[in-house]
């Protein structure tokens, strides 16, 4: 049995959630369930995208999970009870073309943003960090489109992603969670 320590995963998926319940926990909890990660003992960690790991579907990651197991994630949460409060969880990711390098997962949540919006701001917040890591230029004062085609142009990011969840405050003050988390996995063999 592979260590904690030694445990590098070789696959990520991506998966989101809403929930909605009178109390804040429950509606975590609704959301864990929306995203299909509510059977899992999750643990936060930080924001690298391991080298050689590969993105697979939620299906396909489910597959080599199973209930109660500890499960790495890193997630982005929101949660309001405020009515129609627009809330958002992002994650992005990005990917460098040198499969022996790491990559980033950046985790965004707020409110007042739109779902485009707060999912360009992740994936953009992802390829800035790898970018800085790699050497790669990155004009922060560039709008997202320059920037985008900056760090691609640079040759060394191959791949940028986001997955984002956005919901309204219920209207009548029920707790809304948005969750979207980016889940590590090492496939059985």
């Amino acid at each position: 049995m592979e260590s904690v320590s030694n445990f590098i995963p070789d696959s990520v998926f991506l998966t989101k959630g809403v929930g909605r319940s009178r109390e804040k926990l429950s509606s975590f909890e609704e959301a864990l369930r929306d995203a299909g990660i509510a059977m899992y003992n999750l643990v936060s960690v930080s924001s690298i995208f391991p080298p050689g790991c590969r993105l697979i579907s939620r299906k396909e990651g489910q597959k080599h999970l199973r209930p109660g197991q500890i499960v790495y994630c890193v997630m982005a949460r929101s949660e309001s009870n405020e009515p129609n409060r627009l809330i958002a969880a992002s994650i992005g990711i990005a990917i460098p073309r040198n499969k022996e390098h790491y990559g980033y997962l950046s985790e965004h949540h707020c409110s007042g943003m739109t779902e485009k919006t707060a999912g360009d701001y992740a994936e953009d917040l992802a390829a800035q960090m790898l970018a800085t890591t790699l050497g790669v230029p990155f004009d922060v004062d560039k709008d997202y489109d320059q920037r985008k085609e900056q760090y691609r142009l640079g040759g060394e990011i191959v791949t940028t992603r986001e997955i984002t969840q956005t919901a309204k405050g219920d209207k009548n003050g029920l707790w809304t969670t948005v969750l979207a988390a980016a889940v590590l996995v090492k496939r059985f063999r």
